[in-house]
């Protein structure tokens, strides 16, 4: 218990600090999920999610519609997912996901911020043993559910934990089971804030200082990239 957690906490999405961009991924989201479940909030779990998230993030209503029209509009181009896995100095994991509607544009600008860097863009897949996939939830908490009876109620769905994050409360699940832990979150009117999907390092590389300044420019890259939305990395976090 508690690593997930502690590691969510130390790199508390940095990348969202900033309006427009938080925009900018949401929109993409929205987009993509309406493409894949249709443009129905009622019959699209992973959409009605979204629209939740947005208000929460005080997204305005017409960014929202745009990005639910454009999955809709055959003169827009389809996004793609795809994800970018290589390492960095000092033999630091990092995986770069994307969302694009040029793949051959995103790969040339991922592989270019390796090598510039001193690392190299890898194979697919050859990464995945190093991180958990993990659904993360972000819900309020309920009045008169203890946490525990909280994560004991969850354990079947797929839960292995639950954590107290300011006045919210954070969920973490296997990746598959974000349909399931969704749809009892909604049935027992738990208000869901938002619902992330992480890749959490089975273990961190501890670096210097100096070290450390040389990938987080390199994090810096992808982070300013439009087409990327998430970067994962195993380098453990500084004091």
């Amino acid at each position: 218990m508690g690593r997930a957690f502690e590691y969510r906490k130390a790199t508390k999405m940095k990348r969202w600090g900033n309006m427009a961009r938080v925009f900018t991924k949401l929109g993409k989201q929205i987009t993509i999920a309406v493409r894949e479940g249709g443009p129905e909030a009622d019959t699209n779990p992973r959409l009605r999610v979204l629209i939740q998230q947005a208000k929460k993030e005080n997204m305005p209503k017409d960014n929202v519609e745009r990005a639910i029209k454009k999955a809709t509009d055959k003169d827009h181009s389809d996004y793609k997912e795809v994800v970018y896995e290589g390492y960095g100095p000092y033999g630091i994991a990092i995986v770069v996901e994307t969302a694009t509607d040029n793949p051959t544009r995103t790969v040339a600008n991922v592989r270019s911020y390796f090598n510039k860097h001193g690392g190299s863009l890898g194979t697919s897949g050859s990464l995945e043993f190093l991180f958990d996939h993990k659904c993360v939830f972000k819900i309020a908490a309920k009045e008169g559910v203890s946490l525990e009876d909280l994560e004991l109620e969850l354990i079947d769905y797929g839960v292995d934990e639950v954590e107290a994050d300011e006045e919210d409360i954070l969920l973490y699940g296997d990746f598959k089971s974000y349909s399931e832990i969704q749809s009892y979150l909604e049935e027992n009117g738990f208000e869901i804030h938002s619902a992330e999907f992480e890749r959490i390092p089975n273990d961190t590389k501890e670096l210097n200082e100096e070290q450390r300044t040389q990938i987080e420019k390199l994090l810096e890259k992808f982070e300013e990239d439009e087409d990327v939305q998430n970067v994962f990395h195993n380098m453990a976090e500084g004091e």
